[in-house]
């Protein structure tokens, strides 16, 4: 599990950078940068640039996170930031800055105010408890209209009514994205980075 091919170093790795978005997509099995848990208001991000998390704003209301969150390396959103991973059915608080591998069971789209910002759905690819959930239909009813909830209403006290869940997608679209969201890596984050 996410052995870098990369020479050793005294230099702490930007993994933002350095781990593949995929550690087995015959698997449907991401790399995440886990950002933070479920139950927090707290939304950390990691800096582009040198990999540390800041804590990029706390809500502006108590809707928590209804899961884990993190950021898939080597990938390029439209919005500007990595692709973002929802870590579903997580037992035990993850450590905010390390590494899992996750499962791929969908993707949610997402318009935050007029961005796309979607949504790699997953589980934890080595929890047993979750082995049998291949499809994020899986998860119920409930759970989708949770998600929906929380996405279309976490910014109401800041700015009402400007973001819309565009809808599910199954694994099969997940990995679509996330291979155009490598390619953006490629094309419009690169050149910058390496300038």
């Amino acid at each position: 599990m996410a052995n870098i091919d990369h020479a050793p170093s005294k230099y702490m790795l930007n993994l933002l950078h350095v781990l593949p978005a995929f550690a087995d997509e015959g698997e449907l099995r991401i790399n995440a940068i886990i950002e933070l848990n479920s139950m927090t208001i707290n939304k950390y991000e990691i800096i582009t640039e040198s990999g540390q998390l800041k804590l990029d704003r706390v809500g502006y209301s108590s809707l928590a996170y209804p899961f884990a969150y993190g950021a898939i390396p080597c990938t390029w959103d439209e919005d500007g930031d990595p692709l973002d991973v929802e870590i579903v059915g997580v037992t035990e608080p993850l450590i905010p800055g390390s590494i899992a591998e996750v499962r791929i069971i969908g993707i949610m789209k997402f318009n935050d105010g007029g961005e796309v910002d979607d949504k790699v759905i997953g589980v934890l690819a080595d929890d047993k408890r979750m082995d049998h959930i291949t499809h994020y239909s899986q998860l119920g009813a409930h759970w989708e209209k949770e998600t929906t909830y929380y996405w279309e209403h976490y910014k109401d006290l800041k700015k009402p009514g400007t973001c819309k869940v565009d809808g599910f997608f199954d694994a099969v679209e997940a990995v679509k994205i996330i291979k155009d969201c490598e390619e953006r890596y490629k094309t419009d984050y690169l050149p910058k980075f390496s300038a």
